[in-house]
């Protein structure tokens, strides 16, 4: 064996040796595996979700205002039609991301047959608030797929030192390449502008040009083109929720002594909103001794 051939051999060995170290090669994510997916930045893996945690569209009650515009937005992005990223804010426990998981399985499950036809699904994609920053390379990977994804985002919102909003302004429009057209984001919050007012304040008193500083951050928002604004409940709509689940699952109770239970249930809690109605459709359920089925 003459010198070249040699050196080539120890440098094959030594690729084999590397390749061993280095371990095998992310493969592509398998988006037929499951609808549903969270997004694992440390690992860049998406994992399968069996079974989503969510309740039927129909459920979800004092959401009149907000569901039909989700549910048609969502409707175009299905059908590749122009469709806005949205955000979902307001009052903690109103169905905010409850409506997310239901309008997806509505949508999803309404245009079954198109969609098959077309050689496609509607994907839910749910991204941690902490892994924003990896946004880019979450989209990156869906790119490629015929399917459509939607992004979902719960409970997002930054901090003062927290410039991750940076990232989410480029992909949500303001980069070379922006969201691709399979991809559309939703996220939701209990802020309108994702930053806590203090923050904006400081800004506007401490900033050289007070305008501009506070336009920063706040125009985050404003990539989002389609705004839904969720608010605390009253009494009635409050035991209207109590009354649709009872009544959905069929809990054999008296109605004088149902609205005497949930208010005084809502009472201890200290607040009335859908997630407090539920959460006390789950305490009746098991104390009569019945199964939540949805």
């Amino acid at each position: 064996m003459n010198d070249e051939a040699a050196l080539t051999q120890r440098l094959e060995r030594l690729a084999a040796a590397l390749e061993r170290l280095a371990g095998p090669a992310p493969g592509r994510p398998d988006f037929e595996a499951a609808e549903a997916f969270v997004w694992h930045a440390d690992e860049e893996r998406f994992e399968p979700v069996p079974h989503v945690n969510r309740v039927p569209l129909r459920l979800l009650r004092g959401l009149e205002g907000v569901a039909p515009q989700l549910s048609q937005n969502t409707e175009q992005f299905a059908r590749r039609l122009p469709a806005n990223n949205a955000l979902l804010w307001g009052a903690r426990g109103m169905g905010k991301s409850s409506l997310v998981k239901a309008v997806h399985a509505d949508v999803r499950s309404r245009l079954a047959k198109e969609l098959r036809a077309a050689g496609v699904d509607l994907k839910l994609v749910e991204i941690h608030r902490e892994d924003i920053a990896s946004l880019p390379r979450c989209l990156a990977a869906m790119r490629a797929s015929p399917h459509r994804f939607i992004v979902f985002c719960d409970d997002l919102s930054f901090d003062k030192d927290d410039t991750s909003y940076k990232s989410l302004k480029a992909v949500l429009e303001g980069g070379i390449e922006g969201r691709p057209e399979n991809v559309i984001f939703y996220a939701t919050s209990n802020r309108r502008h994702l930053m806590p007012r203090e923050m904006v304040e400081n800004e506007r008193s401490t900033a050289i040009n007070p305008s501009e500083a506070v336009e920063e951050k706040v125009s985050l928002s404003d990539r989002f083109g389609l705004w839904l604004g969720f608010h605390n409940c009253s009494q009635d709509d409050y035991l209207d929720m109590v009354r649709g689940y009872a009544k959905h699952f069929g809990l054999k109770i008296a109605d004088d002594e149902l609205v005497r239970e949930a208010l005084e249930w809502s009472v201890t809690r200290g607040s009335r909103s859908g997630r407090v109605a539920w959460q006390f459709t789950q305490h009746l359920a098991g104390k009569l001794g019945k199964r939540l089925e949805t």
